[in-house]
């Protein structure tokens, strides 16, 4: 009998829930017409086409990491290195070259490139360690944050469609990446690492509690999974959230969450209140 821990396992319904999460997300735009496609999203100066045109870019970077590790590092010295030393941002760069194709191109890269991550994370060894822009990943965590970014641009086109999207098991994921990269998120704002643990109590789409993190921690999160998920991709302010941080580390981490990789963002504003 198989254990059910073993990381092949937790790699495969790891890759279902992202083929899951990747059909919300097609299905909000496979019928869009031109203008759906334009339409502005939450952040800046990025459309519907910009949202799905990022997805597809690191899709892209995705499975050259998976299955040709070495080539990653040579495309990584060449054309993303050039950008960033005319002072170009790459992401910017891939969301706004992509965009720029017929939504029915862009559509089909982006159908096509998440076939390649999901097959080539798939038969990737689970134990071996990927290249990044940041820190080498497993296989696993590679994957969990392809769940996670396409959730979170999922997000940003049902705002821009003003789709609401029903919160699945799924945002478990999400919310162990968010408590993971909790000394990142320090670190992005120049402050050392906590050395209090923080336990996260969320209250599941099911109405269940998720218990995430030390028992005995003394500083906690709780409130809703979709709303600590909302934050820490930092796609609602922490102010239009129902979240309660108990303790200092947790009172501080709030406002710097983020479970996604780079520079920290702008975030949102708080909902305009008559």
């Amino acid at each position: 009998m198989t254990d059910p821990n073993t990381p092949g396992d937790v790699l495969g319904g790891l890759l279902a829930d992202l083929r899951d999460e990747s059909a919300v997300l097609d299905d909000l735009v496979a019928g869009l017409p031109a203008g759906g496609w334009a339409r502005p999203t939450p952040a800046e100066g990025w459309t519907v086409a910009h949202q799905i045109a990022h997805l597809a870019w690191t899709d892209d970077w995705t499975a050259l990491a998976a299955r040709d590790p070495e080539g990653f590092g040579a495309s990584l010295g060449g054309r993303f290195t050039e950008l960033v030393a005319a002072g170009a941002d790459p992401v910017e760069e891939g969301a706004r070259t992509g965009a720029a194709a017929e939504p029915a191109a862009l559509l089909a890269r982006w159908r096509a490139g998440r076939a390649q991550v999901l097959a080539a994370l798939a038969a990737a060894p689970a134990d071996v360690r990927l290249p990044w822009f940041g820190p080498p990943m497993k296989p696993a965590s590679m994957a969990t944050a392809r769940l996670m970014e396409t959730w979170a641009h999922g997000q940003d086109v049902a705002d821009a469609l003003g789709a609401t999207r029903e919160p699945t098991d799924r945002l478990r994921h999400i919310a162990h990446l968010g408590l993971r990269t909790l000394g990142f998120a320090f670190a992005l704002h120049g402050l050392p690492a906590p050395e209090r643990p923080v336990r996260l109590d969320l209250t599941a789409p099911d109405g269940g509690t998720w218990s995430i993190g030390p028992a005995g921690a003394e500083d906690v999160v709780s409130g809703p999974a979709l709303d600590f998920c909302l934050l820490v991709t930092q796609r609602r302010h922490r102010d239009d959230l129902a979240l309660t941080a108990t303790g200092p580390v947790a009172t501080a981490w709030l406002p710097i969450a983020q479970a996604f990789a780079g520079a920290p963002g702008k975030g949102r504003q708080p909902e305009a209140r008559a």
